[in-house]
């Protein structure tokens, strides 16, 4: 099993900047993408970014400029930078990993941005 444990969430201003971060434990080997995703009340999850294990990045059009995902292999943790924050990115984001074909979610985090 893989625990994860996301912070940094809030309410912030548009155009401010939050970092998530998501720090996952268990067994964690063989965990190879993160990801994170967000949903919006009454809408579906979506993918916002996702970073394999050999660094490569996607990012979902909307957000391309303004978001970066990295992450740190020696503490397991995945970080979202998010920058020029808009309204519409207000939404419970999730943290996702992936170890042996299986997926594993965090909590979520609320990020809200006010107009």
């Amino acid at each position: 099993q893989v625990q994860l444990v996301e912070s940094g969430g809030g309410l912030v201003q548009a155009g401010g900047s939050l970092r998530l971060s998501c720090a996952a434990s268990g067994s964690i080997f063989g965990i190879n993408a993160m990801s994170w995703y967000r949903q919006a009340p009454g809408k579906q999850r979506e993918l916002v970014a996702a970073i394999t294990s050999g660094g490569s990045t996607n990012y979902r059009d909307s957000v391309k400029g303004r978001f970066t995902i990295s992450r740190d292999n020696a503490k397991n943790t995945v970080y979202l930078q998010m920058n020029s924050l808009k309204p519409e990115d207000t939404a419970v984001y999730y943290c996702s990993v992936r170890r042996l074909s299986k997926d594993y979610w965090g909590q979520g985090t609320q990020v809200t941005v006010s107009s």
